[in-house]
């Protein structure tokens, strides 16, 4: 027999994901398909970035940081924005992480991610 609140707490859970998202994006966010969306709305969103013990800015200071290690910079470009459009971090901020993490990731990952810097803070003065 299926469990008629089943569905209510799945709701529930998707309404908090995507409040969460909405807030650490700073843009609304809207349902979407399938299993991925699922997993990242309603565990990363709803539980992972919900829990207590980091701001949010802490928690971006660290996204960052892993995505420079991994040289997915283009996905760093959301991240970025997001810093930049909750106040999170200023422009001048973000070019001292990129230099700082120059030393750690290499000067070829670091210098992607201070030209994304550079095309995110541009983005936003137009």
């Amino acid at each position: 027999m299926t469990d008629p609140t089943a569905n209510t707490a799945n709701e529930s859970v998707r309404a908090a994901g995507l409040r969460r998202m909405s807030e650490v994006y700073g843009f609304d966010m809207s349902d979407g398909p399938g299993d991925f969306f699922a997993h990242t709305a309603d565990h990363l969103f709803a539980n992972v970035w919900s829990r207590d013990g980091l701001v949010d800015r802490d928690r971006r200071l660290l996204l960052i940081g892993a995505l420079a290690a991994s040289g997915d910079i283009d996905v760093a470009e959301i991240q970025l924005g997001a810093a930049l459009d909750n106040g999170e971090l200023s422009p001048a901020e973000l070019e001292e992480i990129a230099l700082f993490l120059c030393y750690y990731v290499g000067w070829p990952r670091g210098t992607k991610l201070n030209a994304m810097v550079g095309k995110v803070v541009a983005s936003r003065r137009t």
